[in-house]
């Protein structure tokens, strides 16, 4: 049963007519006195829908008292505040106090259903974690136990429309986190759209993520969608969240409100079915203190929130980590997959891979690059870190190590692969091509291939 609390008529019966028509049953009351004995003598109550203003105060104390002592009697029953946009601060504080989520007035009856589900979807859910046998993983590998919790969290809110923030450090994998709950959703079907926030400026952040119209601006030859556009029926996945600037935080929040947007130029608002999973390497909490990042956003993007662990905290993945990639390269490249001698994994357990799983996977690729071994051993992944840009212990490669890593980076140009080049030699492509330029080692197809001088 689902208890609508607010004083006003009409929105009591506009909630009741649809929350019956989706198959819901509710109860509405007038005042949180009612609320009270409906939390009292309903068994069956699993979810509050109550407003946060009662009779002709505006302050919305009323509601915030209603919402502690519903959570006091109650505390397994979620609640989600209803309230106006230039309220949004009290929805905050609502948050802080136990809300489950906040809808602003005037709602879109969609969206209002589907916070409602989602509600009662992960409030249905046991308390023991599932397990994660049904969940597709994609190319996520490892088993250590912070790893499978993150996992089992995931599989719990992959169904429901949940909007999920994970963090973690950089090289973690939580591009690869957010595929997966997506390819575990509803949305699979749709489409996943991937936005770096980090790299969009304060000027293009409406035309990015909006669309424009022909004439919108300079430069703007025909009509472009945004990513939001982009997102429907799937899910949009913001990277580096923590990047954004706060004026597009107040744009960003606005749409992720209501999930309606105009593009730059345009009048005509657009409503877009996306859901919302971000992603950060940064300390959300203290950007909040700070000042740097809207408080309201934060709750908006975290009503799931992953952690997921660097590296250097689940050494036991790092064996079948360096497998899959030395299988995945292996088969990339048509050649058998070497074997790790037990020192190497001793080795490889023994670093600190302050890049995670992205530097593991780049050394891997690299030694694989330089071995024609079919067992690698410590001494290889020493050679390819000597000839890398990570030493042991942050010291720089040298001069003459980077330029010999160069120009081995510039035979494997020869050979055609010019991604692994850059990834063997851990150089910058200015640095690389300047390099292999000198020592006059590329052909002169590969040379018009790559643009390079001369």
């Amino acid at each position: 049963m689902i208890l609508i609390v607010d004083d006003n008529k009409t929105i009591r019966l506009s909630l009741s007519v649809l929350l019956k028509h989706a198959g819901y049953e509710s109860e509405a009351v007038a005042s949180p006195d009612e609320a009270l004995v409906a939390a009292r003598t309903r068994p069956d109550l699993q979810l509050a829908v109550i407003d946060m203003n009662f009779s002709d105060t505006t302050s919305g104390e009323e509601g915030l008292e209603l919402l502690q002592r519903l959570k006091v009697l109650r505390p397994e029953v979620p609640v989600i505040l209803i309230t106006g946009w230039g309220s949004i601060p009290l929805a905050v504080e609502g948050m802080r106090l136990g809300a489950f989520d906040f809808i602003t007035k005037p709602w879109q009856n969609r969206m209002f259903l589907s916070r409602v589900e989602t509600a009662l979807q992960l409030a249905g859910t046991t308390t023991s974690a599932p397990e994660t046998e049904g969940f597709n993983r994609v190319d996520i590998v490892g088993n250590d136990p912070a790893l499978d919790s993150m996992l089992r969290t995931a599989a719990r809110v992959a169904a429901s429309d949940a909007p999920v923030l994970i963090l973690g450090e950089n090289g973690t994998g939580k591009e690869l986190v957010a595929r997966a709950i997506h390819r575990n959703s509803r949305r699979a079907s749709g489409p996943f759209v991937m936005v770096n926030l980090g790299g969009i400026s304060r000027s293009l952040f409406e035309s990015e993520m909006f669309g424009h119209v022909k004439g919108a601006f300079t430069g703007a030859v025909a009509d472009r969608i945004g990513r939001f556009e982009m997102a429907d029926k799937g899910t949009i996945f913001l990277d580096e969240i923590g990047d954004l600037d706060p004026t597009s935080q107040v744009k960003l929040l606005r749409v992720l409100q209501q999930h309606t947007f105009e593009r730059l130029g345009d009048s005509k608002t657009r409503t877009s079915d996306f859901r919302i999973i971000a992603a950060t390497n940064a300390d959300l909490g203290a950007k909040v203190a700070e000042g740097t990042f809207r408080e309201d956003l934060l709750y908006r993007i975290n009503l799931i929130t992953l952690h997921l662990p660097p590296l250097r905290k689940r050494p036991a993945d790092i064996e079948p980590l360096a497998k899959h990639f030395i299988a995945d390269y292996a088969a990339q490249c048509n050649r058998t997959a070497p074997t790790l001698s037990p020192d190497a994994v001793a080795f490889l357990q023994s670093q600190p891979f302050p890049g995670n799983v992205r530097q593991l996977r780049n050394l891997v690729e690299r030694t694989l690059l330089i071995s024609t071994s079919s067992r690698l051993t410590t001494e290889d992944f020493r050679t390819a870190i000597a000839l890398g840009s990570e030493q042991p212990e942050g010291t720089p490669a040298t001069s003459d190590t980077a330029s010999t890593m160069v120009v081995m980076s510039g035979e494997a140009m020869m050979a055609g692969s010019i991604r692994q080049a850059f990834a063997m030699s851990g150089s910058t492509p200015p640095m690389v091509f300047a390099t292999i330029t000198v020592h006059s080692i590329v052909s002169a197809t590969v040379r018009a291939t790559i643009s390079l001088p001369g």
